[in-house]
Protein backbone atom coordinates (compact mmCIF):
# COMPACT_ATOMS: atom_id res chain seq x y z
CA UNK A 1 0.00 0.00 0.00
CA UNK A 2 1.50 3.23 -1.15
CA UNK A 3 2.11 5.46 2.17
CA UNK A 4 3.28 9.31 1.72
CA UNK A 5 7.32 9.29 1.75
CA UNK A 6 7.09 11.74 5.04
CA UNK A 7 5.88 8.89 7.29
CA UNK A 8 4.61 11.25 9.81
CA UNK A 9 2.63 9.48 12.39
CA UNK A 10 -0.86 11.00 13.77
CA UNK A 11 -2.88 10.40 16.48
CA UNK A 12 -6.78 10.97 16.63
CA UNK A 13 -7.20 13.84 18.37
CA UNK A 14 -11.17 14.00 19.27
CA UNK A 15 -11.11 16.46 21.63
CA UNK A 16 -14.08 17.57 24.04
CA UNK A 17 -16.90 15.41 23.95
CA UNK A 18 -19.97 17.60 24.52
CA UNK A 19 -22.86 16.92 27.63
CA UNK A 20 -26.29 15.70 26.41
CA UNK A 21 -27.22 19.35 26.48
CA UNK A 22 -24.80 20.56 24.11
CA UNK A 23 -25.46 17.30 21.58
CA UNK A 24 -29.23 17.89 21.86
CA UNK A 25 -28.53 22.04 20.54
CA UNK A 26 -26.09 21.18 17.69
CA UNK A 27 -26.55 20.74 14.13
CA UNK A 28 -24.55 17.12 14.54
CA UNK A 29 -28.15 15.76 16.14
CA UNK A 30 -30.67 18.25 14.04
CA UNK A 31 -32.98 16.78 11.36
CA UNK A 32 -32.11 17.30 7.35
CA UNK A 33 -34.63 16.49 4.39
CA UNK A 34 -33.14 14.30 1.47
CA UNK A 35 -35.89 14.87 -0.49
CA UNK A 36 -39.19 12.68 1.10
CA UNK A 37 -37.24 11.35 3.79
CA UNK A 38 -35.97 13.05 7.09
CA UNK A 39 -33.03 11.71 8.49
CA UNK A 40 -33.43 12.61 12.47
CA UNK A 41 -29.58 13.68 12.50
CA UNK A 42 -26.92 14.22 10.24
CA UNK A 43 -24.93 11.62 10.86
CA UNK A 44 -24.28 8.80 8.37
CA UNK A 45 -22.54 5.81 7.86
CA UNK A 46 -21.30 5.34 4.12
CA UNK A 47 -21.34 2.24 2.42
CA UNK A 48 -18.88 -0.55 2.82
CA UNK A 49 -18.00 -3.36 2.16
CA UNK A 50 -17.84 -6.11 4.99
CA UNK A 51 -17.74 -9.39 2.93
CA UNK A 52 -20.39 -10.93 4.63
CA UNK A 53 -22.89 -12.34 1.09
CA UNK A 54 -22.86 -15.67 -0.28
CA UNK A 55 -20.57 -16.16 -3.30
CA UNK A 56 -23.66 -15.86 -5.14
CA UNK A 57 -24.85 -12.38 -3.46
CA UNK A 58 -27.92 -13.64 -1.29
CA UNK A 59 -28.12 -11.70 2.14
CA UNK A 60 -27.01 -13.93 4.86
CA UNK A 61 -27.43 -13.81 8.83
CA UNK A 62 -23.31 -12.50 9.00
CA UNK A 63 -24.96 -9.33 6.39
CA UNK A 64 -28.04 -8.85 8.51
CA UNK A 65 -25.57 -9.20 11.85
CA UNK A 66 -23.50 -6.48 10.68
CA UNK A 67 -26.07 -3.62 9.97
CA UNK A 68 -28.02 -4.65 12.55
CA UNK A 69 -24.92 -3.83 14.82
CA UNK A 70 -24.37 -0.26 13.12
CA UNK A 71 -28.17 -0.22 13.26
CA UNK A 72 -27.92 -0.35 17.25
CA UNK A 73 -25.98 2.85 17.36
CA UNK A 74 -28.96 4.87 15.50
CA UNK A 75 -26.92 6.88 13.32
CA UNK A 76 -29.48 9.26 11.10
CA UNK A 77 -28.54 7.25 7.86
CA UNK A 78 -27.02 3.91 6.97
CA UNK A 79 -25.85 3.28 2.89
CA UNK A 80 -25.75 -0.51 2.66
CA UNK A 81 -22.69 -1.64 0.65
CA UNK A 82 -22.05 -1.16 -2.91
CA UNK A 83 -24.49 -3.64 -4.35
CA UNK A 84 -24.18 -5.22 -7.98
CA UNK A 85 -26.71 -4.28 -10.23
CA UNK A 86 -25.83 -6.87 -13.19
CA UNK A 87 -26.37 -10.97 -13.39
CA UNK A 88 -22.69 -11.66 -12.91
CA UNK A 89 -20.61 -13.27 -10.38
CA UNK A 90 -18.95 -11.20 -8.04
CA UNK A 91 -18.18 -13.37 -5.27
CA UNK A 92 -19.35 -12.32 -1.07
CA UNK A 93 -20.73 -8.93 -2.73
CA UNK A 94 -24.47 -8.10 -2.51
CA UNK A 95 -26.50 -8.06 -5.47
CA UNK A 96 -29.93 -6.50 -6.37
CA UNK A 97 -29.88 -7.57 -10.07
CA UNK A 98 -32.93 -9.74 -10.09
CA UNK A 99 -36.49 -9.99 -8.09
CA UNK A 100 -34.96 -13.31 -6.43
CA UNK A 101 -32.48 -11.04 -4.30
CA UNK A 102 -35.66 -9.39 -2.86
CA UNK A 103 -36.73 -11.56 0.05
CA UNK A 104 -33.22 -10.74 1.92
CA UNK A 105 -33.23 -7.66 0.96
CA UNK A 106 -36.68 -6.63 2.91
CA UNK A 107 -34.98 -9.02 5.80
CA UNK A 108 -32.29 -6.47 5.72
CA UNK A 109 -34.25 -3.20 6.03
CA UNK A 110 -36.56 -5.45 8.71
CA UNK A 111 -33.33 -5.92 10.58
CA UNK A 112 -32.30 -2.12 10.53
CA UNK A 113 -35.54 -0.92 11.32
CA UNK A 114 -36.05 -3.33 14.22
CA UNK A 115 -32.50 -3.05 15.70
CA UNK A 116 -32.02 1.06 15.70
CA UNK A 117 -35.79 1.09 16.69
CA UNK A 118 -37.06 2.77 13.80
CA UNK A 119 -34.55 6.02 14.39
CA UNK A 120 -32.03 4.97 11.14
CA UNK A 121 -32.78 5.87 7.72
CA UNK A 122 -31.26 2.95 5.26
CA UNK A 123 -30.61 3.37 1.65
CA UNK A 124 -28.79 1.10 -0.37
CA UNK A 125 -25.48 2.02 -2.80
CA UNK A 126 -26.03 0.39 -6.63
CA UNK A 127 -22.75 -0.51 -8.49
CA UNK A 128 -22.13 -1.28 -12.40
CA UNK A 129 -18.45 -2.36 -12.84
CA UNK A 130 -16.28 -4.04 -15.75
CA UNK A 131 -14.11 -6.78 -16.05
CA UNK A 132 -11.26 -7.07 -14.23
CA UNK A 133 -9.19 -10.44 -14.33
CA UNK A 134 -6.24 -11.56 -11.56
CA UNK A 135 -2.55 -10.84 -12.73
CA UNK A 136 -1.33 -14.13 -14.22
CA UNK A 137 2.05 -16.31 -14.03
CA UNK A 138 4.03 -14.20 -17.15
CA UNK A 139 4.75 -17.75 -18.92
CA UNK A 140 1.13 -18.71 -19.27
CA UNK A 141 0.30 -15.27 -20.39
CA UNK A 142 2.81 -15.19 -23.07
CA UNK A 143 2.31 -18.87 -24.06
CA UNK A 144 -1.49 -19.12 -23.51
CA UNK A 145 -3.47 -15.79 -23.18
CA UNK A 146 -1.61 -13.02 -25.22
CA UNK A 147 -2.56 -12.93 -29.14
CA UNK A 148 0.11 -13.17 -31.48
CA UNK A 149 -0.30 -10.18 -34.13
CA UNK A 150 1.62 -8.88 -37.08
CA UNK A 151 3.40 -6.33 -35.31
CA UNK A 152 4.99 -9.04 -33.03
CA UNK A 153 6.18 -10.65 -35.93
CA UNK A 154 7.58 -7.29 -37.22
CA UNK A 155 8.81 -6.22 -33.58
CA UNK A 156 10.89 -9.47 -33.68
CA UNK A 157 11.83 -9.87 -37.08
CA UNK A 158 9.95 -12.99 -37.05
CA UNK A 159 7.72 -13.12 -40.26
CA UNK A 160 8.55 -16.67 -40.99
CA UNK A 161 8.22 -18.54 -37.67
CA UNK A 162 5.20 -20.32 -36.36
CA UNK A 163 3.45 -19.40 -33.14
CA UNK A 164 4.90 -22.02 -31.16
CA UNK A 165 8.49 -20.56 -31.74
CA UNK A 166 7.38 -16.87 -30.76
CA UNK A 167 5.91 -17.75 -27.62
CA UNK A 168 9.03 -19.59 -26.67
CA UNK A 169 11.08 -16.63 -27.37
CA UNK A 170 9.00 -14.11 -25.61
CA UNK A 171 9.33 -16.40 -22.67
CA UNK A 172 13.07 -16.72 -22.86
CA UNK A 173 13.11 -13.10 -22.92
CA UNK A 174 14.11 -10.30 -19.99
CA UNK A 175 10.89 -8.55 -18.26
CA UNK A 176 12.08 -5.78 -19.47
CA UNK A 177 12.95 -6.37 -22.92
CA UNK A 178 8.98 -7.13 -22.73
CA UNK A 179 8.71 -3.29 -23.16
CA UNK A 180 9.90 -3.31 -26.47
CA UNK A 181 7.84 -6.05 -28.03
CA UNK A 182 4.40 -5.59 -25.95
CA UNK A 183 2.33 -2.93 -26.45
CA UNK A 184 0.89 -0.36 -23.37
CA UNK A 185 -2.32 -2.51 -23.10
CA UNK A 186 -0.56 -6.19 -23.35
CA UNK A 187 1.79 -4.90 -20.77
CA UNK A 188 -0.55 -4.22 -18.18
CA UNK A 189 -1.78 -7.10 -19.12
CA UNK A 190 1.22 -9.09 -17.88
CA UNK A 191 2.04 -6.87 -15.15
CA UNK A 192 -1.11 -5.92 -13.87
CA UNK A 193 -3.57 -8.48 -14.76
CA UNK A 194 -6.45 -7.44 -17.93
CA UNK A 195 -9.27 -4.61 -17.09
CA UNK A 196 -11.69 -3.20 -19.57
CA UNK A 197 -11.66 0.43 -19.39
CA UNK A 198 -15.32 1.84 -20.41
CA UNK A 199 -13.33 3.30 -23.83
CA UNK A 200 -12.63 -0.10 -25.08
CA UNK A 201 -15.47 0.49 -27.39
CA UNK A 202 -13.92 -2.07 -29.80
CA UNK A 203 -15.74 -4.73 -27.14
CA UNK A 204 -19.34 -5.15 -27.78
CA UNK A 205 -20.17 -5.20 -23.81
CA UNK A 206 -18.60 -1.83 -23.21
CA UNK A 207 -19.97 -0.51 -26.74
CA UNK A 208 -23.30 -0.75 -25.13
CA UNK A 209 -22.54 0.30 -22.07
CA UNK A 210 -25.49 3.50 -22.32
CA UNK A 211 -28.19 1.11 -23.94
CA UNK A 212 -28.49 -1.12 -20.87
CA UNK A 213 -27.04 1.00 -17.87
CA UNK A 214 -30.04 2.80 -17.70
CA UNK A 215 -32.46 0.45 -17.57
CA UNK A 216 -30.24 -1.95 -15.23
CA UNK A 217 -29.97 0.71 -12.79
CA UNK A 218 -33.87 1.61 -12.91
CA UNK A 219 -35.23 -2.26 -12.30
CA UNK A 220 -32.01 -2.55 -9.23
CA UNK A 221 -34.22 0.85 -7.52
CA UNK A 222 -37.18 -0.53 -8.30
CA UNK A 223 -36.40 -3.67 -6.27
CA UNK A 224 -34.56 -1.36 -3.54
CA UNK A 225 -37.87 0.25 -3.02
CA UNK A 226 -40.04 -2.70 -3.40
CA UNK A 227 -37.68 -4.38 -0.22
CA UNK A 228 -38.59 -1.33 1.66
CA UNK A 229 -34.57 0.92 1.23
CA UNK A 230 -35.45 4.39 1.96
CA UNK A 231 -33.60 5.40 -1.34
CA UNK A 232 -30.64 4.46 -3.47
CA UNK A 233 -27.31 5.68 -3.85
CA UNK A 234 -26.11 5.56 -7.65
CA UNK A 235 -22.86 4.73 -6.84
CA UNK A 236 -20.60 7.24 -9.48
CA UNK A 237 -16.91 7.04 -7.41
CA UNK A 238 -14.15 5.83 -7.29
CA UNK A 239 -12.46 2.91 -9.72
CA UNK A 240 -15.97 2.02 -11.21
CA UNK A 241 -17.81 2.36 -14.59
CA UNK A 242 -19.63 5.26 -13.71
CA UNK A 243 -17.07 7.05 -11.91
CA UNK A 244 -14.66 6.00 -15.33
CA UNK A 245 -17.43 7.64 -17.84
CA UNK A 246 -17.46 10.89 -15.81
CA UNK A 247 -13.63 11.18 -15.52
CA UNK A 248 -11.34 13.08 -17.94
CA UNK A 249 -9.72 10.16 -19.07
CA UNK A 250 -13.02 8.83 -20.20
CA UNK A 251 -12.06 9.32 -23.91
CA UNK A 252 -15.02 7.54 -25.71
CA UNK A 253 -16.20 8.91 -29.69
CA UNK A 254 -19.58 8.00 -29.93
CA UNK A 255 -21.06 11.11 -27.83
CA UNK A 256 -20.58 9.92 -24.37
CA UNK A 257 -17.05 10.82 -23.65
CA UNK A 258 -14.21 13.78 -24.59
CA UNK A 259 -16.24 17.19 -23.03
CA UNK A 260 -17.84 17.14 -19.87
CA UNK A 261 -21.26 17.58 -21.38
CA UNK A 262 -20.51 14.02 -23.33
CA UNK A 263 -18.83 12.60 -20.17
CA UNK A 264 -22.44 13.60 -18.06
CA UNK A 265 -24.56 12.53 -20.39
CA UNK A 266 -24.75 8.69 -19.01
CA UNK A 267 -25.11 9.28 -15.38
CA UNK A 268 -27.77 11.73 -16.10
CA UNK A 269 -29.47 9.19 -18.39
CA UNK A 270 -29.28 6.61 -15.63
CA UNK A 271 -30.47 8.96 -12.88
CA UNK A 272 -33.39 9.83 -15.38
CA UNK A 273 -33.92 6.09 -15.97
CA UNK A 274 -33.89 5.65 -12.11
CA UNK A 275 -36.43 8.65 -10.84
CA UNK A 276 -39.09 7.67 -13.90
CA UNK A 277 -39.21 4.20 -12.64
CA UNK A 278 -39.34 5.12 -8.57
CA UNK A 279 -41.05 8.62 -8.98
CA UNK A 280 -40.48 11.73 -7.46
CA UNK A 281 -41.31 10.97 -4.11
CA UNK A 282 -38.17 8.49 -3.84
CA UNK A 283 -35.01 9.83 -2.63
CA UNK A 284 -32.11 9.28 -5.05
CA UNK A 285 -29.03 10.29 -4.50
CA UNK A 286 -25.19 9.40 -5.67
CA UNK A 287 -21.94 9.23 -4.37
CA UNK A 288 -19.21 10.54 -6.95
CA UNK A 289 -15.51 11.67 -6.18
CA UNK A 290 -14.73 15.68 -5.18
CA UNK A 291 -11.04 14.70 -7.12
CA UNK A 292 -9.82 11.73 -8.86
CA UNK A 293 -6.01 12.21 -7.69
CA UNK A 294 -4.70 11.18 -11.11
CA UNK A 295 -3.10 12.56 -13.67
CA UNK A 296 -4.99 13.86 -16.52
CA UNK A 297 -8.31 12.77 -14.50
CA UNK A 298 -11.10 15.20 -12.82
CA UNK A 299 -10.33 17.97 -10.49
CA UNK A 300 -12.24 19.66 -8.10
CA UNK A 301 -13.30 22.23 -10.25
CA UNK A 302 -14.37 19.34 -12.72
CA UNK A 303 -16.28 18.20 -9.71
CA UNK A 304 -18.07 20.96 -8.77
CA UNK A 305 -19.73 21.35 -12.31
CA UNK A 306 -20.38 17.83 -11.98
CA UNK A 307 -22.40 18.40 -8.88
CA UNK A 308 -24.45 21.18 -10.23
CA UNK A 309 -25.67 19.08 -13.14
CA UNK A 310 -26.62 16.62 -10.71
CA UNK A 311 -28.44 18.79 -8.17
CA UNK A 312 -29.81 20.58 -11.50
CA UNK A 313 -31.33 17.36 -12.55
CA UNK A 314 -32.77 17.03 -9.28
CA UNK A 315 -31.06 14.51 -7.18
CA UNK A 316 -31.62 14.50 -3.82
CA UNK A 317 -28.19 14.25 -2.20
CA UNK A 318 -24.78 14.42 -2.79
CA UNK A 319 -22.23 12.73 -1.06
CA UNK A 320 -18.30 13.59 -1.71
CA UNK A 321 -15.19 10.74 -1.71
CA UNK A 322 -11.67 11.09 -3.84
CA UNK A 323 -9.77 9.32 -5.32
CA UNK A 324 -9.72 5.40 -5.15
CA UNK A 325 -8.51 4.27 -8.54
CA UNK A 326 -6.94 1.51 -11.07
CA UNK A 327 -4.92 4.05 -12.58
CA UNK A 328 -2.02 4.50 -10.28
CA UNK A 329 -3.04 1.06 -8.37
CA UNK A 330 0.58 -0.60 -6.97
CA UNK A 331 1.00 -4.07 -8.80
CA UNK A 332 -0.52 -6.83 -7.23
CA UNK A 333 1.33 -10.26 -6.76
CA UNK A 334 0.58 -13.13 -9.54
CA UNK A 335 -3.26 -14.37 -8.95
CA UNK A 336 -4.17 -11.62 -7.24
CA UNK A 337 -6.53 -8.67 -8.60
CA UNK A 338 -5.21 -5.28 -8.73
CA UNK A 339 -6.99 -3.44 -5.80
CA UNK A 340 -7.64 0.77 -6.69
CA UNK A 341 -6.65 1.86 -3.18
CA UNK A 342 -3.36 0.91 -3.18
CA UNK A 343 -1.69 4.24 -4.82
CA UNK A 344 -2.07 7.85 -4.08
CA UNK A 345 -4.73 8.11 -4.95
CA UNK A 346 -5.93 5.24 -2.73
CA UNK A 347 -4.23 6.54 0.15
CA UNK A 348 -6.49 9.74 -0.50
CA UNK A 349 -9.72 7.64 -0.45
CA UNK A 350 -8.43 6.05 2.92
CA UNK A 351 -5.44 7.43 4.25
CA UNK A 352 -3.76 6.08 7.35
CA UNK A 353 -1.85 7.26 10.51
CA UNK A 354 1.42 7.62 8.49
CA UNK A 355 0.92 10.65 6.74
CA UNK A 356 2.68 14.20 5.16
CA UNK A 357 2.45 17.37 7.00
CA UNK A 358 -1.58 17.73 6.18
CA UNK A 359 -2.42 14.71 7.98
CA UNK A 360 -4.81 11.82 7.57
CA UNK A 361 -8.34 13.90 9.22
CA UNK A 362 -10.20 15.62 7.10
CA UNK A 363 -8.10 15.82 3.50
CA UNK A 364 -11.69 15.95 1.28
CA UNK A 365 -13.20 18.84 3.57
CA UNK A 366 -12.28 21.74 1.66
CA UNK A 367 -13.06 20.37 -1.60
CA UNK A 368 -15.91 18.92 -0.33
CA UNK A 369 -16.71 22.75 1.06
CA UNK A 370 -15.51 24.32 -2.59
CA UNK A 371 -17.91 21.78 -4.57
CA UNK A 372 -20.75 23.00 -1.78
CA UNK A 373 -20.16 26.81 -2.28
CA UNK A 374 -20.25 26.28 -6.21
CA UNK A 375 -24.02 23.85 -5.59
CA UNK A 376 -25.43 26.94 -3.73
CA UNK A 377 -24.02 29.83 -5.61
CA UNK A 378 -26.13 28.41 -8.39
CA UNK A 379 -29.09 27.97 -6.78
CA UNK A 380 -29.29 24.67 -5.17
CA UNK A 381 -29.78 23.95 -1.59
CA UNK A 382 -28.78 19.89 -2.13
CA UNK A 383 -27.29 18.28 0.46
CA UNK A 384 -23.76 17.41 0.69
CA UNK A 385 -22.71 14.60 2.74
CA UNK A 386 -18.82 15.02 3.41
CA UNK A 387 -16.98 12.33 4.90
CA UNK A 388 -13.06 11.91 5.54
CA UNK A 389 -11.80 11.08 9.02
CA UNK A 390 -14.31 11.98 11.10
CA UNK A 391 -14.19 10.55 14.88
CA UNK A 392 -14.69 13.59 16.97
CA UNK A 393 -17.82 15.80 17.64
CA UNK A 394 -16.43 19.29 17.50
CA UNK A 395 -14.72 18.40 13.78
CA UNK A 396 -18.05 17.05 12.61
CA UNK A 397 -20.14 20.23 13.85
CA UNK A 398 -17.44 22.52 12.64
CA UNK A 399 -17.84 21.22 9.65
CA UNK A 400 -21.26 21.74 9.76
CA UNK A 401 -21.01 25.09 11.31
CA UNK A 402 -19.67 26.72 9.08
CA UNK A 403 -21.94 25.38 6.37
CA UNK A 404 -19.10 23.55 4.64
CA UNK A 405 -21.44 20.26 4.26
CA UNK A 406 -24.71 19.39 5.53
CA UNK A 407 -24.19 15.73 6.82
CA UNK A 408 -21.29 14.22 8.05
CA UNK A 409 -20.17 10.70 7.07
CA UNK A 410 -18.23 8.38 9.78
CA UNK A 411 -16.89 5.14 8.11
CA UNK A 412 -13.65 3.76 9.84
CA UNK A 413 -14.73 5.74 13.03
CA UNK A 414 -18.32 3.75 12.78
CA UNK A 415 -16.73 0.75 12.35
CA UNK A 416 -14.38 0.81 15.33
CA UNK A 417 -17.59 1.92 17.69
CA UNK A 418 -21.01 1.96 16.15
CA UNK A 419 -22.92 3.28 19.24
CA UNK A 420 -20.42 6.69 18.32
CA UNK A 421 -23.97 8.12 17.75
CA UNK A 422 -25.68 7.63 20.64
CA UNK A 423 -22.83 7.89 23.33
CA UNK A 424 -22.26 11.56 22.04
CA UNK A 425 -26.15 12.23 22.46
CA UNK A 426 -26.41 10.42 25.39
CA UNK A 427 -23.59 12.74 26.98
CA UNK A 428 -21.43 9.55 27.12
CA UNK A 429 -18.53 10.27 24.07
CA UNK A 430 -15.94 9.81 26.38
CA UNK A 431 -17.04 6.15 26.45
CA UNK A 432 -16.13 5.91 22.65
CA UNK A 433 -14.17 3.36 21.20
CA UNK A 434 -12.17 6.17 18.34
CA UNK A 435 -10.89 4.98 15.47
CA UNK A 436 -6.74 4.81 15.12
CA UNK A 437 -6.70 4.84 11.40
CA UNK A 438 -4.42 2.08 11.00
CA UNK A 439 -6.23 0.77 8.16
CA UNK A 440 -6.52 -2.51 9.22
CA UNK A 441 -9.87 -3.41 7.83
CA UNK A 442 -8.73 -1.81 5.01
CA UNK A 443 -5.92 -4.64 4.28
CA UNK A 444 -9.17 -7.18 5.21
CA UNK A 445 -10.86 -5.89 2.12
CA UNK A 446 -8.25 -6.30 0.01
CA UNK A 447 -8.08 -9.41 0.56
CA UNK A 448 -12.17 -9.86 -0.11
CA UNK A 449 -11.97 -11.45 3.49
CA UNK A 450 -14.91 -10.51 6.32
CA UNK A 451 -14.22 -7.12 7.09
CA UNK A 452 -13.69 -6.32 11.03
CA UNK A 453 -11.60 -3.66 13.39
CA UNK A 454 -8.42 -4.81 15.70
CA UNK A 455 -10.33 -2.68 18.33
CA UNK A 456 -12.97 -5.49 18.97
CA UNK A 457 -12.48 -8.44 16.87
CA UNK A 458 -10.60 -10.58 19.44
CA UNK A 459 -12.21 -9.46 22.66
CA UNK A 460 -14.89 -11.23 24.27
CA UNK A 461 -14.44 -14.50 22.36
CA UNK A 462 -16.03 -16.65 24.57
CA UNK A 463 -19.73 -14.38 24.06
CA UNK A 464 -22.78 -16.78 23.85
CA UNK A 465 -24.58 -16.30 20.29
CA UNK A 466 -21.62 -14.20 18.84
CA UNK A 467 -20.93 -14.77 15.00
CA UNK A 468 -16.99 -15.90 13.92
CA UNK A 469 -15.16 -15.63 10.52
CA UNK A 470 -15.09 -19.23 9.86
CA UNK A 471 -11.33 -19.73 11.03
CA UNK A 472 -12.97 -19.10 14.88
CA UNK A 473 -10.44 -16.67 15.21
CA UNK A 474 -12.14 -13.16 14.95
CA UNK A 475 -15.61 -11.98 15.71
CA UNK A 476 -17.68 -10.29 13.48
CA UNK A 477 -19.25 -7.24 15.06
CA UNK A 478 -18.34 -5.48 18.00
CA UNK A 479 -19.62 -6.56 21.32
CA UNK A 480 -23.00 -5.01 22.31
CA UNK A 481 -22.65 -1.80 24.88
CA UNK A 482 -25.38 -1.91 27.64
CA UNK A 483 -25.75 1.38 29.59
CA UNK A 484 -26.69 1.76 33.01
CA UNK A 485 -29.63 3.39 31.74
CA UNK A 486 -33.30 3.30 29.70
CA UNK A 487 -32.00 4.84 26.33
CA UNK A 488 -35.47 6.18 24.98
CA UNK A 489 -36.18 7.78 28.63
CA UNK A 490 -32.57 9.37 28.46
CA UNK A 491 -33.09 10.51 24.87
CA UNK A 492 -36.52 12.13 25.51
CA UNK A 493 -35.20 13.84 28.97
Amino acid sequence: MWRPPERIKWKPQPGDWPSKEAADGSRLFSPVSLGSVVLEQRTWIPAMVPWRATGDGFVTPQVLDWYGRFARGRPGAIVVEATGIREIPSGPLLRIGDDRFIDGLQRLVETVRRESDGHTRLFIQLIDFLSIRRRPDPERFLREFLEITDVHRDTLSAADWDEELIRDHLVSMEDADLDDVLDERELESLRMGYRERVTDTHLPQVAELPKVLPDLFASAAVRAKTAGFDGVELHYAHAYTMSSMLSRLNTRDDGYGGTLENRLRLPLEVFGAVREAVGDDYTVGCRYLADDIIDGGNTVEDAARIGFAFADAGMNFLSLSRGGRFEDAQQPSVGAAAYPYTGPSGYECMPQYFSDEQGPFGRNFEPAARIRRYIRSAGHDTPVVVTGGVHGFQQAERILSEDNGDIVGFARQALADPDWFLKVRLGRGDENIVCEYTNYCEALDQKHVPVTCKLWDRVNMDEDGILKTPDGKRRLTAAVWEPDLDIDEALSE
